[in-house]
């Protein structure tokens, strides 16, 4: 019998079989052990265990290198924001939901904005083997920019995301949560409304996705993205998202390898929205400029080192930035960031307010979700904009 034939008839039975939950699907699409899983016999076969062995290796790598050194860490140079557990919104973030988890794991919720599209939740059942293939080796792709580098390469990531059946940032997302840890609720597209209120029946031109899950700890947690412009013309014509934001109160804010859009006089509505609505903010040198930190309602920091731009942002270069690591003994960081990711070279900026006293609205979802045991993450194991 051969492959081709077995595949179809996993396939076939697998349409017969209870559908397969979000959680299978993410613990799949990340490569994890499928014991007890409704797609173990599918990932007997096709390419599953070369895409597990691959992401196994550069998970591992991306954990002795960067992330156990950030969770080490984060308590003790981010302690305002770490300990928080407000919402967190994270600017320019791309489906880059690993970091923001990494560094603020407490959140009761991550609100991650940025253009590329949501897509919807992936099925890896109704993909053929050559599909499902395809679809794991550009998702590895994707993922290896953010892993390797701690930031998404726009253009090739929005090639990857449209090569195959599995598009959108949700099998990236999913892929993130469950090697974090989290084991997956719910998963629901939603979209907002001119008030900012979420509609789960009609679209609009903020689509974004609203994922409920229970963290590594086993609290419950939710995370949207939102596929949405937040340049000043787009929040002109449509304030959606930032009156979403309105509704979950005092938040702290993250941003990284941002292209340093906020530097810029067309972006000045989301970095003022993040300095007026953020108890904390903590970003690399490609966020809200020194400068533009008010110091009569910012108390800020900065971490590790100052390089200055790669060669692509020469133009966006902080004299003042500059002038402070010369002059000020600065704590070094045991990590990279952002797009001087070698360690050493990396910068890291946190300013707390000094008006803002978080007092978060709770997030309300529209039904109650049961409990669910988290799922163990690998042992072995504990962007751009």
């Amino acid at each position: 019998m051969n492959k081709t034939l077995v595949l179809l008839l996993v396939l076939a039975h697998s349409a017969f079989a209870a559908p397969t939950t979000p959680n299978e699907q993410a613990r799949f699409l990340a490569g994890m052990p499928q014991e007890g899983s409704s797609l173990a016999e599918l990932a007997k076969h096709g390419e599953f265990n070369s895409h597990a062995k691959d992401l196994d290796a550069t998970w591992a790598d991306a954990e002795q290198r960067q992330l156990g050194p950030i969770r080490a860490w984060a308590p003790l140079g981010l302690p305002e924001a770490v300990g928080d557990t407000g919402p967190l919104l994270y600017a320019f973030s791309g489906p880059d939901f690993l970091h923001a988890y990494t560094f603020f794991p407490n959140a009761s919720a991550y609100v991650l904005a940025a253009v590329e599209p949501v897509g919807l939740p992936p099925d890896v059942t109704k993909l053929t083997e050559g599909e499902l293939g395809s679809s794991l080796r550009n998702l590895r792709n994707t993922l290896n920019a953010s892993l390797s580098f701690s930031f998404f390469i726009t253009a090739d990531m929005k090639k990857d995301l449209q090569a195959t059946k599995l598009t959108g940032t949700l099998p990236v997302l999913y892929v993130f949560l469950a090697r974090c840890g989290c084991f997956i609720q719910n998963v629901e597209n939603i979209w907002l409304d001119a008030e900012g209120k979420i509609l789960t029946d009609k679209q609009t031109k903020t689509a974004g996705v609203r994922i409920t899950f229970l963290g590594a700890q086993g609290k419950q947690q939710t995370l949207f993205y939102f596929s949405t412009n937040i340049a000043n013309w787009a929040l002109k014509q449509d304030a959606s998202f930032l009156r979403f934001c309105d509704g979950l109160g005092v938040m702290n804010g993250f941003t990284k390898s941002a292209s340093y859009l906020m530097h810029m006089d067309e972006f000045h509505t989301i970095r003022d929205y993040l300095l007026t609505h953020c108890h904390t903010m903590t970003q690399d040198d490609s966020g809200i400029m020194w400068k533009d930190f008010p110091r009569d309602a910012w108390d800020v920091r900065a971490y590790g080192w100052y390089p200055g731009p790669i060669p692509l942002f020469k133009q966006h270069y902080q004299p003042d930035l500059a002038e402070y690591y010369r002059s000020t003994e600065v704590p070094v960081i045991p990590f990279g960031i952002g797009y001087q990711w070698h360690p050493g070279k990396s910068t890291l900026i946190y300013g707390v307010s000094k008006n803002m006293i978080r007092k978060a609205i709770p997030v309300v979802e529209d039904k109650p979700t049961a409990a669910l045991p988290p799922a163990k993450a690998l042992k072995a194991i504990p962007v751009e904009q």
